[in-house]
């Protein structure tokens, strides 16, 4: 059996923070490397958009990694990676532009995730919606 590290972090106030009041002190030293790849990567996203003057309703990147062991231990090494987009757009023309930010992001521009991807394979899911009503 594996051992899934899980860290989420959302969009406030322009920074990226832990969900559920949660510190990174609270954090194990392989849950750490899983923030800083969701705090790289989400505030890449945000330069990227910040160009095209789009700035999403609410931003939400969980980075998931699987150890080798199933308890937690100091020789336990991530054997993948799973990093998870949720963006919600004001308006419905930004989601393309928002999805190839996250792409662009996720694939060339964000150091952290080009780091893990030389520790082990890396998936991604990206979720855009809009909130804007629509009249058809």
């Amino acid at each position: 059996m594996s051992n899934i590290q899980k860290v989420t972090v959302e969009l406030r106030n322009g920074r990226f923070r832990l969900i559920d009041a949660a510190k990174a002190d609270d954090l194990n030293p392989k849950a750490l490397i899983l923030c800083a790849a969701a705090q790289c990567s989400g505030y890449t996203v945000m330069s990227i958009l910040q160009k095209k003057k789009i700035s999403p309703k609410s931003f939400e990147i969980s980075v998931e990694g699987t150890l080798n062991t199933e308890n937690l231990q100091p020789s336990s090494v991530y054997d993948n990676f799973k990093v998870t987009y949720h963006l919600e757009c004001r308006h419905i023309g930004d989601q393309d532009d928002v999805s190839e930010a996250v792409l662009e992001s996720h694939n060339e521009k964000c150091g952290v995730i080009a780091m893990l991807r030389k520790i082990a394979p890396i998936s991604h899911e990206i979720s855009v919606v809009s909130t804007e009503t629509v009249n058809i």
